[in-house]
């Protein structure tokens, strides 16, 4: 009766990480393996369940993290949080209200949204302080204690 209650705990665990692949259960299912064939053997339940145990946890210390680097290894990086900090420039004027905007920033368009509310006008150099979605929030660069807003700054006001 041993014997069976590990193949399906094998089964079950091997189902699991198929459907989550996430390396999460495929640890348990080696474990559940080594009980399995304890358990043909004819070794006693305790003996069943501490090889299981060390099995398992052996098994997720020493071959996890190689995994995980093998895993990881494919997946592609977007580095979206290196944008926050940067300067653009508006090449459509950024109105929050009629939720327009545009900005151009490493040669790639963005929609964009400001932190400061009314509009930035076309030209204007902004930096970027977060990235919701596909959307950069901006707010202008302020040079010389002057915010630029495009051709009408409000240092050309004074």
């Amino acid at each position: 009766m041993d014997f069976q209650f590990w193949l399906m705990a094998f089964i079950i665990l091997v189902v699991m990480e198929f459907l989550t692949m996430g390396l999460t259960t495929v640890w348990f299912a080696i474990g559940a393996l080594a009980a399995f064939f304890a358990s043909l053997f004819g070794a006693t339940l305790w003996i069943q369940i501490i090889l299981f145990l060390i099995i398992s946890l052996v098994v997720l210390v020493v071959y996890r993290p190689l995994a995980v680097k093998y895993v990881n290894s494919r997946r592609t990086k977007t580095n979206i949080d290196d944008l926050i900090g940067k300067e653009a420039k508006v090449v459509e004027r950024i109105d929050n209200v009629n939720q327009i905007g545009r900005v151009v920033l490493n040669g790639m368009d963005w929609s964009a949204r400001t932190t400061i509310g009314g509009t930035i006008e076309v030209d204007t150099i902004v930096k970027v302080v977060d990235v919701q979605g596909v959307k950069l929030i901006v707010e202008p660069v302020i040079s010389d204690g002057f915010m630029n807003f495009g051709k009408n700054t409000v240092q050309d006001n004074i």
